[in-house]
């Protein structure tokens, strides 16, 4: 029943990128794109957040293994659904 779930380490990501990073960021003089430096790397760290999400959903098992019988779940109901608007008709 224990599945290796190693790709949730990329959740590590955000908390790294916003808090880990942000002693380094703390600078004002680096303007990039007209934004202070730590301005900026905020709003690079709130980009790369979904970023981070997505690839420890795509390669968690667990994830996958709902999502296929969620979609197959869903071809069925729409299977039937079909099936009654013919045999109604």
């Amino acid at each position: 029943m224990s599945k290796k779930r190693t790709s949730l380490c990329w959740l590590l990501g955000p908390p790294v990128t916003f808090l880990g990073v942000l002693p380094f960021a703390n600078r004002v003089e680096p303007i990039v794109l007209g934004l202070p430096f730590l301005m900026f790397w905020l709003f690079v760290a709130v980009l790369l957040a979904p970023l981070f999400v997505w690839l420890a959903a795509k390669g968690d098992p667990v994830w996958l293994a709902a999502r296929e019988a969620e979609r197959a779940e869903r071809a069925e109901r729409a299977e039937r659904a079909q099936a009654e608007r013919r045999g109604g008709a």
